[in-house]
């Protein structure tokens, strides 16, 4: 039986930087846990404009539609802000995402125990914080047609179009109605149906879908702006959240800064079965490139190891091995670890993304 395949694309910025320390936990699970994969590694985003013209060539999508699991480090930066809009770097993951049909986009936003005094919120609002955001993805106003900048009369007029049919509702709501049923059995699903069309029939779609075939989980519908209101202030009332494309991308930083850190935080693109009964799957860290401290060892890898994590346990059903890797990496903060970016307090010394990465290792080992 042939091992499971994995595409790994870094990016630019500190994508190959945190993708390093992914690789050395990739190879701890092949040595200790008879875990092997086969590993391809690509690129995406600046780094195939710089080599290829374009932010993602037609051979690594190509790759990515047969791989059990694509695994993305962050796009962009500076540098590549002058180039047309169709070969920017982020055009390459949103290629990504509307080629292999990935249109459920996980989001947890967990708040570690080690961490909660990191956040703005006040402890007791946040520790022991753990939702699921799933942002429908490839479909809603960042895809709707019509589209553009256009000129009426004597000025200039943009254009996006939001749009939703029966079905792209339907799917991502029974991923959020699966994904509950694994949790506590509850679902906001959150739109603004006093106000758009699309948002009437996000309810109504939502309403049936539960109604037929999830009656045993609890559903509560919530306009998006009053969902952003409740998770400021009391986020432990949520389990899973569904949201279409723009409230996610919204609704889904929001939740990420409750934990204190866009660093700490992984997610997973999850799309139909494929012959081998895994969905198809990119998994990336939520932050960006951070080209400001590209190649200066600074870098969080956590975000990026857990999105491992969640490739463990959506594509590779290895849940007991995926709580291994996330226990070690709360093992480490407990322990006092810190990136730049979870430093709290003046003058202590953080540790270098590669450190952090050989603490989790042998937190790792200590899990044995």
């Amino acid at each position: 039986m042939s091992n499971p395949s994995l595409l790994i694309l870094p990016g630019d910025g500190i994508g190959p930087e945190v993708m390093a320390e992914v690789r050395r936990v990739i190879d701890w699970f092949g040595d200790k846990r008879g875990l092997k994969f086969d590993v391809s590694e690509d690129l995406v985003g600046g780094c195939a404009y710089d080599a290829h013209g374009t932010p993602l060539t037609d051979e690594t999508m190509a790759k990515a539609q047969e791989v059990d699991a694509v695994l993305l480090g962050a796009v962009g930066g500076p540098k590549y802000d002058k180039l047309d809009f169709s070969v920017k770097p982020e055009r390459g993951l949103l290629r990504l995402r509307k080629e292999m049909d990935l249109y459920a986009n996980l989001r947890p936003a967990q708040c570690f125990d080690a961490l909660a005094d990191f956040s703005s919120l006040k402890k007791d609002v946040v520790a022991g914080l753990d939702i699921m955001i799933i942002r429908e993805l490839t479909s809603g106003v960042y895809f709707g047609e019509p589209r553009g900048i256009i000129k009426e009369g004597n000025e200039r007029v943009g254009i996006n179009t939001q749009r939703y049919t029966e079905s792209e509702i339907a799917r991502v709501a029974r991923s959020a109605f699966e994904m509950a049923r694994k949790r506590n059995n509850k679902v906001c699903s959150m739109e603004k149906a006093n106000v758009m069309e699309s948002g009437i029939l996000w309810r109504d779609v939502v309403q049936e879908i539960h109604d037929a075939e999830y009656p045993d989980v609890e559903l509560s519908h919530m306009y998006a702006d009053a969902g952003a209101m409740q998770l400021t202030r009391w986020p432990k009332q949520f389990d899973v959240i569904v949201t279409d494309n723009l409230f996610g991308d919204l609704l889904s930083d929001l939740a990420a800064m409750l934990t204190g850190s866009l660093g700490m935080l992984p997610s997973a693109s999850l799309g139909a079965p494929m012959a081998n009964g895994r969905p198809k799957a990119l998994y990336e860290p939520v932050h960006g490139s951070a080209p400001d401290i590209a190649g200066q060892g600074k870098a969080n890898p956590i975000a990026c190891i857990l999105s491992f994590a969640m490739a463990l346990r959506y594509s590779f059903d290895k849940g007991d091995e995926a709580t291994r890797l996330e226990q070690a990496i709360e093992a480490v903060l407990a322990k006092g670890y810190r990136t730049a970016d979870l430093l709290g307090e003046e003058g202590k010394q953080p540790v270098s993304t590669s450190e952090m990465g050989t603490a989790i290792l042998e937190a790792l080992d200590e899990s044995l």
